[in-house]
């Protein structure tokens, strides 16, 4: 399993006084989303846990639209640190 620490890219102090933000809620849904997936690659039949990485990602598009209403600039941000969004072609 392969272990990402992106989350370190918020201070520790940070850390501990905005865990209920919604950008640290997306940093731990996506960290949380990258192990999940990287699990699903050796065990491709493990339906439970399909399922969990279907409710997480709901949960972390649901924070981004919430985010991306109240304030775009923060979204932007959020978005250009975690390199989840790929940038539309038409």
């Amino acid at each position: 399993m392969v272990k990402n620490s992106f989350i370190s890219l918020i201070p520790q102090e940070e850390k501990e006084e905005n865990r209920g933000s919604v950008e640290f809620q997306v940093f731990s849904f996506t960290d949380k989303i990258r192990r999940l997936t990287s699990h699903l690659e050796f065990h491709r039949k493990d339906y439970l846990s399909q399922r969990g990485l279907r409710k997480i990602l709901g949960k972390r598009q649901r924070l981004l639209a919430y985010l991306s209403k109240k304030n775009r600039v923060r979204y932007n941000k959020l978005i250009g640190q975690l390199d989840i969004r790929e940038p539309k072609t038409r």
